[in-house]
């Protein structure tokens, strides 16, 4: 998707030609494969470290294209979000102190990162999914303004022909309909690249699907969406749901979505994988492609596969079968494992890296054909299993071995990536320092996920939602900012200092969300109890898919006793509820809601998105805030 110049293939014709040429290049390739073409005898690696840009109140900052202005190094780009930002490491021939170098051009394009930020009043932040992302975040407002993201947003849900739906379970759960792609931008990952000869890539590739699922159990690092806790590592869910262009009709028939795993083992080459996505996925974006790709190979040369390149960016593997041609002029193939989440720190995205590049050398070596050793099902179920528990995950290992991720990792794993390392003549000092670091936090279990989830839990009921996951971010960042790995760090606590005021500009901040409702039809009795139990003086009335319909008061319910309501006759909701009451949207401002409760003399004013409750906001919500008001104006008048 790096190309700029790429349109919807809604013309027939366009499609049809940029067909043609896909398919040629896919002749090309097998013709450069059979003729020894492709790169082989060095192993190179390389990385793409993506980044969130966050305000001073540890919000989304929609500054990228701002933070691009000031800085000339090619080295960055632009990401999907105005929130997001990407740069693109230098690539390492495998050995020696490679990865330290990776290390310094990290913190060298994170520090570069920093400094540009700084200057349009930004921060970065490096997590998988920012805790601070709200909705109002996932809108085309807030997406980069390139002519290839809104063709991709418009060409996706042209395939789904209905807007994308979100549910995902997790300690939390998280439902709703978005009617574009921005979702994908809440996911931010330390992607890596791992070069391979051609005769080689079938078993190499297995080896990385097998070893993926333990890995991503010692580096989850995104719990947390729009305020719920998911899965320990939530990008999965998250990404497969953004990118999901399956009708409910192509759904329903078991269509693979664009995001996906795999369901087997590739068998003899790299073709295999081009071909079935190929097949499987339509082509939904075109560019210019070269001429004659197959006579180029037979001449010799090296063609580019634009259209090859395209479509396969427009696929999202997990680990994802990538083309290119190196600086040399030579094409080669790499793996790019895409599961490795950005953060916690640069230190512990390195480490991650050094774990998988030892567990692919070190495997190689010692297992020729993994498909002899374990199920493909078995390596995605770990996969999964590993996205939603982290380190609790109970795994399947070779010949049926059942353990704990934490178990096979300590035991197996981690020693063989030492091993592999070593054998690939990387600096010991670096294998120490870096398989250390994630054999501490495994002894430790302190992933990032952990670390989120553990200190969000002391915040509670300290502070609003809103304000503790602003607490939380802004103590992630300071401890990123210390250089120690996630394993060391304390868990964050409350600030009280920060301004809380950020976090009640509008009533979609701190509105009650866990609501108890009841139905027309329902008996007032129900009402009254449900307010004597829960201790609420409102109880909204909606129908079964969420539109609200009334409010029945405290008020109401002493009206219907005073008129002698309770003489045996049983009375209906809609009896008493005022029916279409005046309600507001989660963007309206504090103040507007102030006055509206003022003008109208209300108690309560129930929050309404697109026709359907989604909370509210009682008077008692806005004592609370004028008595934090009341603090500041008394502390501040104490110190003049």
């Amino acid at each position: 998707m790096g190309e700029q110049n790429v349109k919807q293939s809604n013309d027939e014709n366009t499609r049809r030609e940029f067909m043609k040429a896909l398919l040629d290049e896919v002749r090309a390739l097998e013709d450069m494969h059979s003729n020894g073409m492709i790169e082989s005898g060095i192993r190179r690696i390389g990385a793409e470290q993506e980044m969130f840009l966050v305000d001073r109140a540890a919000r989304p900052a929609l500054t990228a294209m701002q933070v691009l202005d000031q800085t000339e190094d090619p080295r960055f780009t632009h990401e999907l979000g105005l929130f997001n930002l990407e740069a693109n490491l230098s690539p390492l021939e495998l050995g020696g102190d490679c990865l330290r170098r990776m290390e310094q051009e990290t913190r060298e394009v994170c520090a570069l990162a920093q400094e540009a930020a700084g200057k349009v009043d930004s921060r970065i932040a490096l997590v998988g999914i920012l805790p601070t992302l709200t909705r109002d975040h996932l809108s085309l407002d807030a997406m980069v303004p390139m002519a290839r993201y809104f063709a991709l947003n418009e060409a996706l849900l042209r395939l789904r022909g209905s807007d994308f739906n979100i549910d995902i379970k997790g300690i939390d759960q998280l439902n709703f309909k978005l009617d574009n792609l921005m979702l994908e931008a809440c996911n931010t990952s330390f992607q890596i690249h791992f070069q391979v000869a051609a005769d080689e890539f079938a078993p190499l590739y297995n080896i990385a699907q097998a070893v993926t699922g333990p890995m991503l159990a010692a580096c989850v690092n995104s719990p947390i969406l729009l305020g719920k806790r998911l899965w320990h590592e939530s990008r999965i869910a998250v990404f497969e749901h953004s990118i999901d262009a399956r009708s409910e009709a192509h759904a329903a028939r078991g269509h693979k979505p664009r995001v996906h795993f795999g369901d087997h083992w590739i068998d003899e080459s790299v073709i295999e994988i081009f071909k079935e996505d190929i097949a499987r996925f339509r082509v939904i974006l075109t560019t210019e492609f070269e001429d004659d790709p197959i006579g180029k190979v037979a001449r010799g040369e090296a063609p580019k596969l634009n259209a090859l390149r395209l479509h396969n960016g427009t696929v999202y593997r997990w680990n994802r079968a990538c083309y290119g041609i190196s600086d040399n002029g030579k094409p080669h193939l790499r793996i790019e494992n895409r599961v490795i989440p950005s953060g916690p720190t640069v230190l512990d995205e390195i480490a991650n890296s050094a774990f998988f590049f030892g567990l692919m050398a070190g495997l190689a070596r010692r297992v020729p054909d993994i498909r002899e050793k374990m199920q493909f099902a078995d390596a995605k179920s770990n996969f999964l299993t590993a996205a939603r528990e982290g380190l609790r995950a109970q795994l399947v290992w070779f010949d049926d071995q059942q353990v704990t991720a934490q178990e096979l990792l300590l035991d197996n794993l981690l020693p063989l990536a030492r091993e592999g390392l070593a054998e690939s003549n990387i600096d010991q000092e670096d294998i120490d320092r870096y398989i250390g670091t994630v054999e501490n936090r495994v002894a430790k279990r302190r992933t990032g996920a952990r670390w989120l989830l553990e200190s969000l839990d002391r915040m509670k009921d300290q502070a609003s939602s809103h304000e503790c996951l602003r607490a939380l971010t802004s103590g992630m960042i300071e401890q990123q900012q210390s250089g120690r790995p996630v394993a060391e760090w304390e868990l964050a606590e409350f600030c009280r200092t920060q301004d809380w005021r950020d976090s009640y500009r509008t009533v979609g901040q701190f509105m009650a969300t866990d609501l108890f409702t009841v139905r027309p039809d329902d008996i007032v009795d129900f009402a009254a109890s449900l307010m004597e139990w829960r201790y609420v003086r409102h109880v909204p009335v909606e129908d079964d898919s969420g539109k609200l319909l009334g409010l029945v008061s405290h008020r109401a319910l002493l009206r219907l006793v005073a008129r002698g309501g309770r003489d045996g006759q049983t009375r209906m909701v809609r009896d008493i509820m005022h029916a279409d009451p005046l309600s507001i949207s989660p963007e309206t401002t504090t103040i507007e809601a102030v006055r509206l409760m003022r003008e109208k003399r209300l108690s309560c004013l129930p929050v309404v998105k697109d026709g359907s409750l989604v909370g509210l906001v009682t008077e008692y919500d806005l004592i609370v805030v004028a008595g934090r008001l009341l603090e500041d104006y008394l502390s501040e008048d104490s110190d003049s």
